[in-house]
């Protein structure tokens, strides 16, 4: 009997078509946006003013950068303000998504209609969050372009948590985290191709030699994506007709009270206090890994820039050998996790994040810049491998914990937990950055963060994978 339950393979990649999309732009997102800010920002003069009078006022501020850097590097640098604001504005899309995706993951818990529950927020707005990507690249000033920035995310932000709750609606329980490693692949598959877009497009466009029209092709490539992903799920994944069919009911009093007893109902699953604490040590973990990841996205281009001299495109392509290596471990990660235990695979993940990362660090000072152009190589192909083997497994060990009937609702919790770690992160790194003048300092900034995640997951005891056999039989009786 365990035997016929087996993942659906192309139906799950199908499903997750709509993450997919979300990825292709997100990828886009966080590389070509802090490279946008970055050049409108450095010419601000309201950001120049602020940063001279900060250290006119404050000069330990410039004797701090010259302890890190040295008089001559500081020198050339400048005390710059920059990182923060770039910081300040990319926790905007994790600040919605901490307030809008546990509200529509149970919105979509109980929403009644002919689509499904979840399709109905992707077919509203993934379409209006594709088109308001189109025209980020086009704003030619600071206001403009943060009022399409703050737009985009706002939308993005209300169909994350319906599109991630379909794979977990639609496949048995003991299934999941190999369900979610395919789901994990394609969205890693999604990354990648917006990771290449910019190399590829770039090529495309080599003889116009206008780094204005491949930034503009990357990001309607990606709304692109967005539109396809969404018809997929139009046309190929088929949610049950959520509606109270008028044949079940006869009247208006009737359907009223099957949504009330459908509400006492969900009111009435309640954790024991030890799942309590086993989500709350989950959430913390979640929070602290996704500071240390999200530092690394949404700050590798300027380190890339800095650092190692590349542009957004030579940064991206970079991050494709992170995703590269993901898309292999996502493959093993799921099935990892079912026979081993999601959280021993979770562990090896962070264990090993941590050493790569403390291993870069220690080296970086004894190298030049032609041998940190060879060793940032292994860094990031073993921090995708790593990135997968927890990512794979965090999100059905989250679901486990709250069970079956409120799959949106702790979907909505997983993103909370993640998107609070992303809003801080930017800040945090922002303030950083600053600080230390450099961005030499955010592997350092990323291990200490891997270190809390890891002591926080080793109080975690709740949410493993159920045996195929009892979850078969649960499921027969």
């Amino acid at each position: 009997m365990a035997d016929k339950q087996k993942v659906n393979y192309w139906k799950t990649f199908l499903i997750g078509c709509g993450f997919l999309g979300s990825m292709v732009v997100w990828s886009i997102y966080d590389p070509y946006v802090t490279t946008l800010l970055d050049e409108k920002l450095t010419l601000s003069p309201f950001i120049i003013d602020l940063s001279a009078g900060l250290t006119k006022k404050f000069p330990f501020l410039l004797e701090l950068m010259k302890a890190q850097l040295g008089e001559e590097k500081a020198k050339d640098a400048g005390f710059t303000l920059v990182p923060l604001f770039i910081g300040f504005i990319m926790t905007f899309d994790n600040i919605f998504g901490v307030i809008f995706q546990p509200l529509f993951g149970k919105l979509s818990d109980r929403t009644h209609s002919r689509f499904g529950k979840r399709r109905p927020f992707v077919f509203v707005f993934a379409p209006l969050s594709a088109m308001l990507f189109v025209l980020i690249p086009r704003m030619q000033t600071v206001p403009a372009l943060m009022l399409c920035i703050i737009a985009f995310v706002f939308f993005m932000s209300l169909w994350r948590s319906p599109v991630m709750s379909l794979m977990p609606d639609l496949t048995p329980p003991h299934l999941r985290s190999e369900a979610n490693s395919v789901i994990s692949i394609t969205g890693g598959l999604g990354a990648f191709i917006g990771l290449m877009a910019g190399k590829v497009l770039s090529s495309i466009y080599k003889h116009t030699n206008s780094n204005i029209q491949v930034r503009e092709s990357v990001f309607v490539l990606g709304a692109l994506c967005v539109v396809v992903g969404t018809i997929v799920l139009a046309l190929f994944v088929h949610e049950k007709d959520s509606r109270i069919l008028k044949g079940e009911t006869d009247s208006a009093i009737d359907l009223r009270y099957r949504r009330k007893k459908e509400h006492e109902k969900f009111a009435k699953i309640k954790l024991s206090a030890d799942e309590r604490k086993s989500l709350l040590f989950m959430m913390a973990s979640l929070f602290f890994l996704f500071i240390g990841t999200n530092s690394i996205t949404t700050f590798f281009a300027l380190f890339a820039k800095e650092v190692l001299h590349k542009e957004p495109e030579e940064a991206t392509f970079m991050l494709a050998a992170f995703l590269g290596a993901g898309l292999f471990g996502a493959i093993l990660a799921g099935k990892w996790g079912k026979k081993y235990g999601r959280k021993r695979v979770i562990l090896s993940g962070l264990c090993s994040f941590i050493v790569i990362f403390i291993m870069f660090v220690i080296v970086t000072p004894y190298t030049n810049e032609n041998q940190l152009k060879i060793l940032i190589w292994p860094v990031l192909i073993i921090g995708g491998l790593s990135s997968m083997l927890i990512n794979v497994n965090t999100l059905p060990l989250v679901w486990s914990i709250g069970g079956i009937e409120k799959v949106g609702t702790f979907t909505g919790y997983y993103y909370t937990a993640t998107f609070s770690g992303q809003v801080a992160a930017p800040i945090l790194y922002g303030v950083v950055r600053v600080l230390t003048g450099t961005y030499m300092s955010l592997f350092g900034f990323c291990t200490i963060a891997f270190v809390l995640a890891l002591l926080c997951i080793t109080r975690v005891h709740h949410g493993e994978a159920i045996p195929d056999e009892a979850a078969l039989q649960a499921e027969e009786t």
